[in-house]
């Protein structure tokens, strides 16, 4: 009779099911416009351009034309040229700087979720530091001493990115640390360093992937804010932000210049937080939770 009811019960439970996440339209439509503009940054040198610093004062805020598609700037310079290597110039900055981020944030969260003690609070003070320290004051001072320059720029924003990083991987790791595969790695008497690089580092880096795209758009807002202000890469240099920044003279006589910019931004950013978002789902170990 127990038996009866065991069997019964375990037919009336469901099972759970782990459910597919589907990528989604969007995710690809993202995609899309993700690979088309990294072609044409990576492309720009070869592309048939104008020169995106060739000034012609008699051409100046030009309107659409077979010579110039997108019209010229205030300083006659073509908008089209401008846009492509303004892509290019915001897009290096955007990506190699969550990198410095990801590779220092992240080897710091690692170990100091797994090593605990004294290191985690001297990783976790410092960060607490660095994120206290106004960002616009660093940026205002490392400029001022080294000058403005896309290193320098890259590396002022990948040094502000790397407490997150930090974050994120210590997270993950101290979510880890305890699982049965690292107790077991660590009872077959396996060193500190392999437990780091076979057991933790390959789930630790699919969150960090993800928070990179995250971090890649949200860098390239603080470079077009900079370049705004005046802050981020030296004339005559195009980024989307410093094109912006020009444009605003230019509103009541063409709008577009300070538009374009802006929309090219504006969609490139939603692409990489719609890409990194769905790749966060993915990644996250709640979501395969039974």
């Amino acid at each position: 009779m127990a038996t009866l009811e065991l069997s019964i019960r375990d037919e009336a439970t469901p099972t759970p099911v782990r459910r597919k996440r589907k990528l989604g339209l969007l995710f690809w439509i993202a995609s899309g416009w993700l690979a088309i503009i990294l072609a044409l940054a990576i492309l720009a040198p070869v592309l048939p351009l104008q020169n995106p610093v060739d000034m012609d004062m008699l051409e100046r805020r030009a309107a659409f034309s077979s010579e110039h598609w997108l019209g010229t700037d205030g300083l006659g310079r073509d908008e089209l040229a401008r846009l492509i290597f303004g892509a290019r110039t915001s897009l290096t900055v955007g990506l190699i700087a969550p990198m410095i981020g990801l590779t220092l944030g992240g080897a710091l969260g690692l170990l100091a979720g797994y090593f605990r003690g004294r290191f985690e609070t001297l990783v976790v003070g410092s960060m607490d530091v660095l994120l206290a320290f106004p960002p616009l004051i660093f940026a205002l001072a490392v400029t001022a001493y080294l000058g403005q320059s896309v290193p320098n720029l890259t590396l002022i924003l990948g040094v502000l990115g790397i407490p997150a990083f930090m974050r994120v991987a210590r997270a993950a790791t101290l979510t880890l640390a305890r699982r049965e595969f690292v107790i077991a790695a660590e009872a077959l008497g396996a060193s500190h360093a392999r437990i780091l690089l076979r057991e933790l580092l390959p789930n630790v880096v699919l969150p960090l992937l993800a928070f990179f795209l995250l971090g890649v758009a949200v860098t390239i807002v603080v470079e077009g804010a900079l370049s705004f202000l005046g802050l981020g890469v030296p004339p005559p240099m195009a980024s989307w932000g410093s094109m912006i920044g020009e444009g605003r003279d230019s509103l009541d006589v063409a709008p577009r210049l300070a538009f374009l910019p802006a929309a090219g931004l504006f969609v490139t950013v939603l692409a990489f937080n719609l890409v990194g978002d769905t790749l966060r789902a993915l990644t996250d170990p709640r979501q395969g939770a039974l």
